[in-house]
């Protein structure tokens, strides 16, 4: 069984940076790709950046630029470097991974971005 624990701090002033980061662990699991999504009040969960273990990597356009996904050279930790962040990045970033058999998600962390 594959968990993944995130961490990370939360809180930020416009144009400043945070990093989020995802372990994955658990017995004989083979990763195919790990992702960040974000759900903000009201709106549905959305992709915010994915990147397989080949290191092919995909935004979504709001974050192009801005925000940096990377993995670990293990391959099962994955981090979401953001910069000159906004307000409308307040969300609940949500860590995902999949695999052979599995999809599992984080626990969730609150990114607030505010002045």
């Amino acid at each position: 069984q594959v968990q993944l624990v995130e961490s990370g701090v939360g809180l930020a002033q416009p144009g400043g940076s945070l990093r989020l980061s995802c372990t994955a662990s658990g017995s004989s699991f083979s990763i195919y790709t790990m992702g960040w999504y974000r759900q903000a009040p009201g709106n549905q969960r959305e992709l915010v950046a994915i990147i397989n273990t080949d290191g092919s990597t995909n935004y979504t356009d709001s974050v192009k630029g801005r925000f940096t996904i990377s993995l670990d050279n293990a391959g099962n930790t994955v981090y979401l470097q953001m910069n000159n962040l906004k307000p409308e990045d307040t969300a609940v970033y949500y860590c995902n991974s999949v695999g052979r058999g599995y999809a599992v998600w984080g626990q969730g962390t609150q990114v607030t971005v505010s002045s």
